[in-house]
């Protein structure tokens, strides 16, 4: 009978000291934030510099889609291209980071040279008015250099700089054309 009221007063203890924690616990005020030298907290200052690192980085990442830069090259001519800023852009651009891409191009209505990508690119399609030197992505997965005027529901990836219509026209030759696309990193 005594190993049982010791047992009880052992569960009683233990039930008001448990009690008696969770109470001051509940009621002890929180300890205030640190705060840094401009009367920020520490965690909110690191949230902010965190924040600025990712507006940095993006801010780096659109500088360097604005800059970004294609080579074609067909037959012995190598045309620079600017490169749009869109996902469809970057994936060509992505997909142009393991090596060159060689596509075989055909004669599409006397107005382009369209060849399959080989790869599925995201479109961002709208209806534009291709001209001559725009570099098209048509339904996900062909190529299209433009030497004439369109109107279709196009995405665009790029612009041939430097060439005019005929230039381009000559450079592209008739019927087919094998083209090799590249990074352009100087």
């Amino acid at each position: 009978m005594r190993k049982k009221r010791i047992r009880f007063a052992g569960l009683v203890l233990t039930a008001f000291a448990l009690a008696a924690v969770m109470t001051a616990a509940a009621c002890a005020e929180a300890e205030p934030q640190k705060q840094n030298d401009d009367g920020r907290g520490y965690a909110a200052a690191g949230v902010e510099e965190q924040a600025d690192e990712t507006k940095n980085k993006n801010a780096d990442m659109e500088e360097a889609a604005k800059n970004a830069e294609l080579k074609i090259a067909v037959g012995g001519t190598v045309l620079t291209a600017s490169l749009e800023e869109n996902s469809s852009a970057q994936a060509l651009e992505q997909l142009l980071a393991d090596g060159p891409l060689t596509i075989e191009m055909r004669d599409y209505g006397n107005m382009e040279k369209v060849g399959a990508l080989g790869a599925e690119l995201p479109e961002n399609n709208e209806e534009l008015t291709a001209q001559a030197g725009d570099l098209i992505l048509y339904q996900g997965d062909s190529f299209v250099i433009y030497y004439a005027q369109n109107t279709w529901n196009l995405t665009r990836l790029g612009k041939i700089r430097h060439t005019t219509a005929d230039e381009l026209k000559e450079i592209l030759g008739n019927g087919d054309a094998t083209v090799t696309l590249s990074l352009n990193k100087e």
